[in-house]
C-alpha cells in the first residue's frame, strides 16, 4: 500500500526536483515510485517525463477535477469520426442481429463477475453529459453523450482493494486501460448514446467508454469486455494500452 501523499508533499518535492535538472528528473522518479505514481509505460527514453506528467496530473486533479461541461447550444454540428467498425467476425454477426446476443462481460479482480446486455445497462441510472472531444490528430467536437457511470458498474461487481487498472477490449482488436482514479470518476461513462440517439456503429455501437478528462483515443469503441487488474504488465507490450506502441502516451490528460 502507497503511503499517503499530500499535495504540499509533491509539489515541494517536484519543485525541488526540478531545480535540479537531470539529478532532479532521477529523484522525482524515486518520490513517483515511492507513491504508486508510475504509469505502465514508463519505461524507454520518454519514461521520465511520462513519469513526471502522470504523477504530476494525479496530484494536482485525482478525483476531484471535472472536464468542463457545455451548454447544448454548444453541440457542435458536425461529429467527425475516426476508424470504421469491424466488417467481419463476430462484431459483424452481432450487428446484423442488431445486437440482441450482445453483452459486455465485466471478470478479472471482482467479487461478482457478470455481464450485462445493452437494454440491462438502459434500466441503470442514467447521465449525460456534454463535454469536448479532442483527437490526437488534431480534430475536436462538442457532443452530448449518455450512459450509465463505470463507477456504478464497478460497484455493482465489486472492485478488489488490490485492483488497480481496469482494462477495456474491443472487437476491433483495440485494447486499453484506466488506472481507478479515472475509472471511477464520474464523468467516465460506458456510453449508448450520442446527442439523444443510440450509438451510431462508426461511433462505437452499441457500448463504448468515453473518459472525458482524457483524448479522444481513449474512449475505445465496439466494447467487448472489461477486466479489473492490479497489473499490465502481462497484457500485450506491457505498457497499458496499444497507443504507446503507435508512439502516444497511455495517460492522455488533457
Amino acid at each position: 500500500m502507497s503511503e499517503p501523499l499530500s499535495r504540499r508533499k509533491m509539489i515541494t518535492a517536484g519543485l525541488a526536483a526540478t531545480v535540479t535538472g537531470v539529478a532532479g528528473l532521477t529523484a522525482a522518479e524515486r518520490i513517483a515510485h515511492r507513491y504508486g505514481l508510475i504509469p505502465p509505460d514508463s519505461g524507454g527514453v520518454w519514461g521520465p517525463g511520462e513519469t513526471l506528467t502522470y504523477a504530476a496530473q494525479r496530484l494536482l486533479m485525482s478525483h476531484h477535477s471535472m472536464a468542463r461541461e457545455f451548454n447544448r447550444s454548444d453541440i457542435s454540428k458536425a461529429i467527425p469520426v475516426s476508424g470504421e467498425p469491424p466488417s467481419a467476425g463476430l462484431y459483424k454477426e452481432l450487428l446484423e442481429s442488431s445486437f440482441r446476443n450482445w453483452r459486455i462481460p465485466i471478470d478479472g479482480m471482482v467479487a461478482r463477475p457478470a455481464s450485462f446486455s445493452i437494454d440491462e445497462l438502459k434500466r441503470m441510472p442514467m447521465s449525460s453529459q456534454i463535454t469536448h472531444q479532442a483527437c490526437e490528430e488534431g480534430w475536436s467536437f462538442i457532443a452530448e453523450w449518455h450512459g450509465v457511470q463505470l463507477s456504478h458498474v464497478l460497484n455493482l461487481v465489486g472492485v478488489s482493494a488490490k485492483a488497480k487498472y481496469v482494462v477495456v477490449n474491443a472487437y476491433d482488436e483495440n485494447w486499453d486501460s484506466l488506472d481507478l482514479a479515472d475509472a471511477f470518476h464520474p464523468q467516465t461513462f460506458l456510453t449508448y448514446g450520442l446527442n439523444g440517439d443510440d450509438l451510431s456503429t462508426r461511433h462505437g455501437a452499441p457500448l463504448r467508454l468515453k473518459v472525458a478528462r482524457q483524448l479522444g483515443y481513449k474512449s475505445v469503441k465496439f466494447l467487448s469486455r472489461i477486466t479489473v487488474t492490479d497489473s499490465l504488465k502481462n497484457i500485450g507490450s506491457g505498457k497499458g494500452s496499444l497507443s504507446p506502441d503507435y508512439g502516444y502516451s497511455w495517460y492522455a490528460g488533457i
